[in-house]
């Protein structure tokens, strides 16, 4: 995306009448704003995240916060190693200027061992965070949604006993919210193999995802087809690398530890991205505009594949991408202010 031009009221109007009154092709925000109608109000969101394991997690995360139709109301810990989640979450959100947001600690499904994050979190104490950090991650998930003056979107990047586990406490959450998830593979697998593959956020905890995957509630996912495509390398790289505002930073911190966590000379982080599964979901709480979507049946077998079924659970699917470098472009614009 490129900056509009400095552009304010007066100027509008001098330009307008210049042009006799022929219509300008103006961002809809700028034009909103010149006819003095009040911006779109942001879409609450829960995340409900593995954050930790893979690095995607913690880029999704900040391409959350660098979207403003979205207002971040909560963030859950999901799939066990619930306070190393808890921690990375809290000081992510404290570092960037976000410390307000309340912190959900899931219950420690799979508690063994910490992820390759660490050590940004080895001195950080959960109690110094100046938000809310809730003991019963379940019952605040439940209670941001039932409270929610509007529809609440979540957006689930991991695993999903936390959230099958909320929704098994209070069903009436599914009428109250709409889930957006990074789950499955439909008809390409990992690394764009033309196999379909048992996704990890389905494999991990199958019967979770069941529950989670064939609720009342309307549901959005991006599977393997199109999330398992994207990367960052090159110019649009380096932007992110190089740029100094908190969030890309904090980004970029993060991978070089988790980089290096098993061999302290891979410079990966210096080059190139990994694979920024996550990203998508993040994307399309916000638009579909560059994906092709297609209204699907999908059932998850019991072995953690999503398989197409006429007569299964519809959802919107993101098949395929109508523009993968388009969303590159959005992604870096996103995470650096451009």
């Amino acid at each position: 995306m490129r900056k509009p031009k400095s552009l304010n009221r007066r100027r509008f109007l001098e330009t307008t009448a210049l042009a006799g009154g022929a219509a300008l092709a103006l961002p809809s925000g700028l034009v909103r704003a010149v006819a003095g109608e009040p911006p779109p109000k942001a879409t609450p969101v829960i995340l409900a995240t593995d954050i930790g394991d893979d690095i995607d997690d913690t880029w999704a995360l900040g391409l959350l916060l660098r979207s403003p139709e979205l207002d971040l109301k909560l963030v859950m810990t999901e799939y066990g190693k619930a306070q190393y989640r808890a921690k990375l979450l809290a000081k992510f959100l404290q570092t960037t200027g976000h410390g307000h947001v309340p912190v959900a600690v899931g219950p420690d499904v799979e508690p063994r061992g910490v992820g390759g994050q660490a050590d940004w979190v080895k001195d950080y104490d959960l109690g110094s965070y100046p938000g809310k950090a809730r003991a019963d991650g379940l019952q605040a998930f439940i209670d941001a949604i039932m409270q929610s003056p509007s529809p609440v979107t979540v957006i689930s990047i991991g695993p999903t006993p936390n959230v099958a586990a909320a929704l098994a406490r209070e069903p009436r959450i599914a009428q109250r919210a709409r889930f957006v998830g990074m789950d499955g593979s439909v008809r390409i697998g990992y690394g764009g193999a033309k196999t379909p593959a048992p996704e990890w956020n389905v494999k991990a905890d199958v019967k979770a995802a069941q529950k989670a995957l064939a609720a009342a509630w309307d549901i959005t996912i991006t599977p393997l087809d199109t999330c398992g495509l994207v990367a960052l390398e090159g110019e649009r790289y380096r932007r992110v690398l190089e740029c100094a505002h908190a969030i890309p930073s904090a980004i970029i911190q993060n991978y070089r530890l988790w980089s290096r966590a098993n061999d302290k000379l891979n410079q990966d982080a210096e080059r190139h991205s990994s694979v920024l599964f996550d990203t998508v979901a993040v994307y399309l709480a916000v638009t579909q505009k560059l994906c092709k979507m297609e209204r699907l049946g999908i059932r998850v077998t019991d072995d953690g594949f999503t398989v197409i079924e006429e007569h299964a659970k519809p959802m919107s699917v993101a098949t395929e991408w109508k523009d993968l470098d388009g969303y590159r472009d959005f992604l870096v614009n996103r995470l650096t202010g451009a």
